[in-house]
This record gives C-alpha cells, structure tokens and sequence, in this order.
C-alpha cells in the first residue's frame, strides 16, 4: 500500500503554473533590482576604495579657506535673547564633499493639495550608517496679513528646498565625526578673519546692507558699543552672521537691534521749515509749562501804592554825602575855625 497520500504537500514546491506579472509590476520589479544593484555597486566602491582619514581633512581645511565659503560657512539666531551658531548646509555639503563616500539628498514622497511629505537623508556607504528624516511640509506661507496656500510649482519647491535643506544639515553632520567638523568651523573663522574687509568703504558697505532692513547706523553702534569705525573685526564678522540670518528670513531685525529713541539735538539738527516747526513746537512747550501767576502779586502792589516812602528806604541804598552828585562843600565846624584863627595870630 503506498503511503504518498500521508504526505503534506510542500507550499513552497513549485505548481507548475508559472505567473506572468503584469506591465505595471514588470516595470517596478525592474526599478527595485536596478536600485538593489545601485547600492550594491556603491557599497562595493567604497569598500574597493576607502577614504584616508589625513587626505579627506586636508581637502576640508583646504576648501574652507576659501574667502566666499568661509562667509556662509555659519549661520546665527536669536532665541530667547541667546544667539544660537551653527554650520550652515553650505559648509555641510563642503564637508560631506571632502569626507567622500557620502551619499545624501532630498526626495519628496508624496504631495496633496496641503501638505507634502519630504525625506532627506544621509549615507555614508563605506562605514554604511545612514540617517534619513521624514517629514511633511504644510503648502502654505504665513504672512503679517495671515496664511494662504500656495498653487505656484515654482513657490512650492522653493518652500519644499528651504524646509528639506535645514533637515539635510542635520542628517550629514550625523554621519559625520564632530571633531572634523570643529575643525571645519575653526579654519572657517581664522579665513574670516584674515579676509575681514576693515576699509572704511567696507563698513559703509555693511552699514547700507543693514539699512536695507530698516537698522540704522546708531542701532548697530548702539549693540557693538563703540562708534562703527572703531569696530573690532569679530563683531565685523558677527554682524555678517546677523545679516545672514535676517536676509534668510531665520530671523528680524528686532530681534537683534533695539530701537533708538529720537533726541533733542536730532530736532535742532534739522534745517528749514522743518527746523523752524520744531522750534516754536518746543517753545509752545515751555510756555505752557510756566506755572501760574501767583496771588501775591496783588498784595505787593498794594503795598507799593499805600507806603511808598518806606518801599523806597528799604529798596534803595544808602550814600555817603560827599558821594552824592548834587551835595556842595562840607560846612567847617566852628570850633576848629576858631582855633585855626588862634594859631595863626600867635
């Protein structure tokens, strides 16, 4: 007797039947084995090729002494009345560039009609760590007047690149060891220095940048607390980080610069009509700000009228005779005529 129907079919054996995928799933077999092949080829590069340690941090230290990276290399907020620096994705791409076997961007996942979810992430394909965010960026822009949404393709990837950006910043500098990016940040800020332009031309260059925003020149004197030529150059390079951060829209004005209140010698420097307004504005001021006239006023005119003489004894002062322009001669006493008379008839 034969023991075959005892069995339990295999549920992995092959039918016999084979199934044919269709054109929708043909086409994302294909894509999914060529990105398999993609990461395979990429983890095999960089095994074949791996980094040196001292080549990738001279490429680093050579490309941030670079004037115009060095610039951008930072960035800087205001929050809570602490300011808050950090590299820039600027400095973070440079780095990622030098550091080598470093895969990273930004892909967008999925997008409705609010709301559009976005990936960045980061690879480092050679030690093979990787860190990716996700997150959803709302399709609107907040304004002083309110939100509204925006359809524009072209205001929605600008929106999409500035959100995704921040969050690729972080991704790379966590691949990345710290120490090398200190390093970064500290040849950054020696090249700055070096390149810092000191010129009086330069720090009315600055001034104007900053007029564009509404501070004026007394604002920046009054936060570095010196007169702007006498300006040190870190606080030349900390303004460009303000500057930065305003122009990028990370920050406002406020939140750096106090406002200056208008004084007296700014109204008497001014010429004109204008002058000549605030002038009788000021002395309109002071004569109502006289105190009245007081009730005593009466009582000493009554006193005036009723004893004139005695007013007049006790105001004016008392003068000798011979002083006085209208008195003659001083009459001779005639005790000393008589003995002047004696004395010459001896």
């Amino acid at each position: 007797m034969s023991n075959t129907n005892n069995l339990v079919a295999n549920p992995f054996a092959p039918t016999g039947a084979v199934s044919t995928p269709a054109n929708g799933q043909a086409t994302a077999m294909t894509d999914q084995a060529r990105a398999v092949a993609e990461v395979q080829a990429a983890l095999m590069i960089a095994q074949m090729n791996p980094r040196d340690p001292i080549k990738a941090m001279d490429r680093i230290l050579n490309s941030c002494t670079r004037p115009t990276l060095a610039e951008a290399a930072t960035y800087a907020y205001s929050r809570g009345g602490t300011s808050i620096t950090g590299p820039t994705i600027r400095l973070a791409e440079a780095i990622a560039q030098g550091w080598g076997n470093i895969q990273y961007g930004i892909r967008e996942i999925s997008q409705n009609a609010n709301v559009s979810t976005v990936a960045a992430y980061a690879w480092d394909v050679e030690t093979n760590t990787r860190r990716e965010v996700v997150f959803q960026v709302p399709l609107k822009r907040d304004t002083k007047k309110g939100s509204y949404r925006l359809t524009d393709s072209r205001d929605i990837y600008e929106l999409v690149a500035n959100q995704g950006a921040r969050r690729l910043r972080a991704c790379i500098l966590g691949v990345i060891p710290g120490d090398v990016v200190e390093a970064a940040l500290n040849q950054c800020s020696v090249t700055q220095k070096a390149h810092v332009d000191m010129t009086p031309e330069g720090l009315q260059r600055l001034a104007d940048s900053f007029a564009q925003y509404g501070v004026s020149k007394a604002q920046i004197e009054k936060r570095i607390q010196r007169r702007l030529d006498a300006i040190q150059p870190a606080q030349v390079i900390s303004l460009r980080n303000i500057f930065r951060s305003i122009r990028e829209g990370m920050s406002t004005a406020s939140d750096w610069f106090e406002p200056v209140e208008t004084t007296t010698s700014d109204e008497g420097s001014k010429k004109g009509a204008a002058g000549l307004k605030a002038k009788l504005k000021k002395k309109e001021a002071t004569i109502e700000a006289l105190p009245p006239a007081s009730d005593e006023q009466p009582i000493v005119q009554k006193v005036l009228e009723e004893e004139p003489d005695v007013v007049a004894e006790a105001v004016s002062p008392t003068i000798a005779p011979e002083d006085q322009p209208d008195a003659g001669a001083p009459e001779t006493d005639p005790w000393v005529a008589g003995y002047e008379a004696a004395q010459k008839n001896s």
